[in-house]
């Protein structure tokens, strides 16, 4: 057997679903990307390290893949595996006092959800973001004056360097804009704690809501897109930038800058992953030119 088959085996007999011969952009919003070797959904910790700990020996690349909300996948696919907890390792439990325990894999729609019927608030912000618990916390995810930093306690992990267990509490998460110590990667996240505080069940799903409404009316919802595509320019917003230099409606293929949010790149249908990337190219470009400002891409590029 060839490396990535023998991590296809021993993980499969050691607590996790294995698919094969996927394309990547089954895994992402985008909905681009080529074949990756396998995907792994490990059911428990234990097995997570399991499949870590194979990639290693076996000396096959891996990367973790959560919702697939924040991810370009290349169109040469991807020679190795992707360990994703979407889909298993999504428990979340109320501990008492305002704090949730939730694992990485599960979504924060699910987890605002609980938290509303606990009524418990803060974390009304991320109802809609479209991605799970370790994404929200890798990229310290926000939206309408929230973020995961106003919430977040600790998170847990596996740290691929020595394949030890551990955990950062607030201050070693070192949490600011799209950013935390788990950004450069190098760690899988397994799971975090929050702190909200009482509320009303009313006045918290009235706010739930009311973010979930303005999403629908603002943003292209109906196209495969990663959300913003690019991270907002201090003192500025990338949306009003790229609509400022005429971009909006901008098409290179079959890849579009959305009439209805300039911020968001979008699959018209039959996009590839290059035709995005020369759009995101294009737009830096002509922003830089007209406005002297830098757009630095929010999504992450995972190439073979």
């Amino acid at each position: 057997m060839n490396p990535i088959e023998n991590v296809i085996s021993y993980t499969k007999e050691n607590g996790c679903l294995v698919k094969v011969d996927m394309l990547l952009a089954d895994c992402t919003t985008f909905r681009t990307g080529g074949k990756i070797g396998a995907v792994i959904t490990p059911e428990n910790e234990d097995a997570a390290l399991k499949a870590i700990i194979s990639c290693k020996e076996n000396g096959v690349k891996c990367f973790v893949l959560g919702n697939g909300s924040n991810v370009l996948a290349s169109d040469s696919g991807f020679d190795g595996v992707a360990v994703r907890l979407t889909g298993s390792m999504n428990n979340i439990r109320y501990i008492g006092n305002g704090v949730i325990e939730c694992q990485a894999g599960a979504t924060l729609a699910s987890v605002c959800k609980f938290a509303l019927e606990h009524s418990l608030s803060g974390l009304e912000f991320a109802y809609g973001i479209p991605g799970t618990v370790g994404g929200a916390v890798f990229m310290n995810a926000g939206a309408y004056g929230g973020e995961m930093k106003d919430v977040l306690v600790k998170a847990r992990h596996i740290r691929f360097s020595d394949l030890s267990f551990g955990e950062f509490d607030k201050d070693a998460l070192d949490l600011s804009y799209r950013h935390s110590a788990y950004s450069d990667g190098g760690y899988l996240i397994l799971g975090a704690v929050f702190q909200l505080e009482t509320g009303d069940s009313v006045e918290i799903k009235a706010k739930m809501d009311d973010f979930l409404k303005r999403r629908n009316d603002k943003q292209p919802l109906d196209l495969p897109s990663a959300g913003s595509t690019f991270k907002r320019p201090e003192g500025n917003f990338a949306g009003a930038l790229i609509e400022q230099c005429n971009l909006k409606g901008y098409t290179i293929g079959r890849a579009q800058v959305s009439p209805k949010h300039a911020g968001f790149i979008v699959n018209l249908g039959g996009a590839t992953t290059e035709d995005i990337l020369k759009l995101i190219k294009y737009v830096q470009s002509v922003v830089k030119e007209q406005t002297g400002i830098s757009l630095e891409p929010e999504v992450k590029y995972i190439e073979k």
